[in-house]
């Protein structure tokens, strides 16, 4: 009993050693492929919309979510994670997620950034805990499509989000009640 005992013991130090050294690469290369993908939406995202380009180019924050999975029958949830670009640097990652209910059936994927045009909205969302679209800020969600013809002399709201990149069948897409957390590296 005690031999087996420490051979257990021994295999499940062993494990934990592994996990540790192993846990903090994983982690790393999660952060980078977000980072990368992420990067890639932006350039796809501006490349095909000059009023997003014009947007980021002014914008105080940049919150990219490259790939965000919503799927529902009735019930349904949505998360992903993406970055906060400051500058073009990354400085934060952060997680979206939103549970919905309602007639629904189906599965989609799409990306989606917040343009923070304002000092004080970036300010306070930096500071808060958790971030709610459609409680605070006045936000205006527009399609990549229809930003075509956005500008920044007739853009005058705080916070712009823009939806891209959508694949699957679900009616709709909402940002509505979507938390916004920022991830602890």
């Amino acid at each position: 009993m005690n031999k087996y005992f420490s051979v257990t013991k021994a295999f499940f130090l062993l494990m934990a050693m592994v996990f540790g050294l192993t846990a903090p690469r994983l982690a790393a290369a999660a952060d980078s492929k977000i980072e990368a993908d992420s990067r890639a939406a932006l350039k796809s995202l501006y490349d095909g919309s000059p009023g997003a380009k014009a947007l980021g180019a002014k914008a105080r924050g940049i919150l990219a979510f490259p790939n965000v999975v919503k799927a529902g029958l009735v019930v349904g949830g949505q998360g992903g994670d993406g970055v906060l670009l400051v500058n073009d640097k990354v400085v934060d990652h952060y997680n979206t997620a939103a549970v919905s209910i309602g007639l629904q059936a189906g599965a989609q994927s799409f990306g989606y950034v917040l343009f923070f045009m304002s000092d004080k909205v970036f300010n306070d969302f930096r500071k808060s805990k958790n971030f709610e679209i459609g409680v605070g800020p006045n936000i205006v969600i527009i399609d990549a499509g229809a930003a075509k013809d956005l500008n920044t002399e007739t853009a005058k709201a705080d916070v712009y989000a823009m939806i891209f990149d959508q694949k699957g069948l679900m009616a709709g897409i909402g940002l509505q009640g979507s938390k916004i957390t920022k991830l602890k590296r």
